[in-house]
Protein backbone atom coordinates (compact mmCIF):
# COMPACT_ATOMS: atom_id res chain seq x y z
CA UNK A 1 0.00 0.00 0.00
CA UNK A 2 1.36 3.39 -1.02
CA UNK A 3 1.51 6.08 1.61
CA UNK A 4 1.65 9.70 0.49
CA UNK A 5 2.03 12.74 2.69
CA UNK A 6 0.74 15.98 1.15
CA UNK A 7 1.97 19.22 2.60
CA UNK A 8 4.19 22.23 2.21
CA UNK A 9 7.89 22.12 2.96
CA UNK A 10 7.84 25.26 5.11
CA UNK A 11 4.90 24.14 7.29
CA UNK A 12 5.95 23.27 10.85
CA UNK A 13 3.10 20.78 11.27
CA UNK A 14 4.11 19.02 8.07
CA UNK A 15 7.66 18.78 9.43
CA UNK A 16 6.32 17.15 12.61
CA UNK A 17 4.38 14.64 10.53
CA UNK A 18 7.43 13.83 8.40
CA UNK A 19 9.59 13.43 11.50
CA UNK A 20 7.11 11.05 13.15
CA UNK A 21 6.74 8.92 10.01
CA UNK A 22 10.52 8.71 9.69
CA UNK A 23 10.95 7.86 13.39
CA UNK A 24 8.43 5.04 12.99
CA UNK A 25 10.18 3.73 9.89
CA UNK A 26 7.12 4.26 7.70
CA UNK A 27 8.02 4.69 4.06
CA UNK A 28 6.07 7.36 2.27
CA UNK A 29 6.18 9.63 -0.73
CA UNK A 30 6.12 13.38 -0.02
CA UNK A 31 4.07 15.62 -2.30
CA UNK A 32 4.65 19.34 -1.81
CA UNK A 33 1.42 21.05 -2.80
CA UNK A 34 3.26 24.24 -3.67
CA UNK A 35 6.21 22.75 -5.58
CA UNK A 36 4.69 19.56 -7.01
CA UNK A 37 1.36 21.24 -7.63
CA UNK A 38 -2.27 20.33 -7.29
CA UNK A 39 -4.32 19.32 -10.29
CA UNK A 40 -8.05 18.73 -10.55
CA UNK A 41 -7.67 14.94 -10.54
CA UNK A 42 -5.69 14.91 -7.28
CA UNK A 43 -8.04 17.38 -5.62
CA UNK A 44 -11.05 15.31 -6.66
CA UNK A 45 -9.46 12.21 -5.10
CA UNK A 46 -8.88 14.13 -1.88
CA UNK A 47 -12.45 15.44 -1.94
CA UNK A 48 -13.71 11.87 -2.30
CA UNK A 49 -11.89 10.93 0.89
CA UNK A 50 -12.82 14.07 2.89
CA UNK A 51 -15.51 16.68 2.42
CA UNK A 52 -14.67 20.19 1.32
CA UNK A 53 -15.47 21.69 4.73
CA UNK A 54 -12.76 19.50 6.25
CA UNK A 55 -10.17 20.24 3.54
CA UNK A 56 -10.69 24.00 3.23
CA UNK A 57 -8.52 25.77 5.80
CA UNK A 58 -10.40 28.95 6.65
CA UNK A 59 -7.87 29.76 9.38
CA UNK A 60 -4.93 29.97 7.00
CA UNK A 61 -2.98 33.05 6.02
CA UNK A 62 -4.04 32.42 2.43
CA UNK A 63 -7.73 32.49 3.39
CA UNK A 64 -7.29 35.72 5.32
CA UNK A 65 -5.58 37.23 2.27
CA UNK A 66 -8.47 36.51 -0.09
CA UNK A 67 -10.89 39.23 -1.11
CA UNK A 68 -14.00 39.24 1.06
CA UNK A 69 -16.07 38.50 -2.05
CA UNK A 70 -14.17 35.21 -2.50
CA UNK A 71 -15.06 34.15 1.04
CA UNK A 72 -18.80 34.71 0.67
CA UNK A 73 -21.28 31.94 -0.14
CA UNK A 74 -18.65 29.21 -0.39
CA UNK A 75 -20.11 25.87 -1.40
CA UNK A 76 -18.50 22.66 -2.67
CA UNK A 77 -18.00 24.01 -6.19
CA UNK A 78 -16.53 27.33 -5.05
CA UNK A 79 -14.32 25.64 -2.44
CA UNK A 80 -12.91 23.35 -5.14
CA UNK A 81 -12.18 26.35 -7.39
CA UNK A 82 -10.46 28.19 -4.54
CA UNK A 83 -8.33 25.18 -3.54
CA UNK A 84 -7.25 24.63 -7.16
CA UNK A 85 -6.29 28.29 -7.48
CA UNK A 86 -4.64 28.41 -4.03
CA UNK A 87 -3.34 24.97 -2.92
CA UNK A 88 -2.23 26.47 0.40
CA UNK A 89 -5.93 26.71 1.31
CA UNK A 90 -5.88 22.95 1.86
CA UNK A 91 -5.60 21.90 5.48
CA UNK A 92 -2.35 20.04 5.98
CA UNK A 93 -0.71 17.71 6.30
CA UNK A 94 -2.79 15.13 4.48
CA UNK A 95 -1.75 11.52 4.89
CA UNK A 96 -3.19 9.19 2.28
CA UNK A 97 -2.96 5.43 2.71
CA UNK A 98 -5.00 3.40 0.27
CA UNK A 99 -8.50 4.89 0.34
CA UNK A 100 -7.99 6.45 3.78
CA UNK A 101 -7.04 10.05 4.47
CA UNK A 102 -5.92 11.67 7.71
CA UNK A 103 -6.44 15.43 7.59
CA UNK A 104 -4.17 17.42 9.87
CA UNK A 105 -1.53 16.05 12.20
CA UNK A 106 -2.60 13.79 15.05
CA UNK A 107 0.35 12.15 16.74
CA UNK A 108 -1.76 9.31 18.17
CA UNK A 109 -3.29 8.45 14.79
CA UNK A 110 0.14 8.51 13.16
CA UNK A 111 1.53 6.30 15.96
CA UNK A 112 -1.21 3.75 15.27
CA UNK A 113 0.06 3.43 11.69
CA UNK A 114 3.23 1.77 12.89
CA UNK A 115 1.45 -0.98 14.80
Amino acid sequence: MTTTLYGIKTCDTCRKARRQLADQGIEYRYHDLREDGLDAELLDRLLTAADWQTLLNTRSTTWRGLDDSDKQNVDAVRARELMLAHPTLIKRPLLAQGEGLIVGFDSARYAALGS
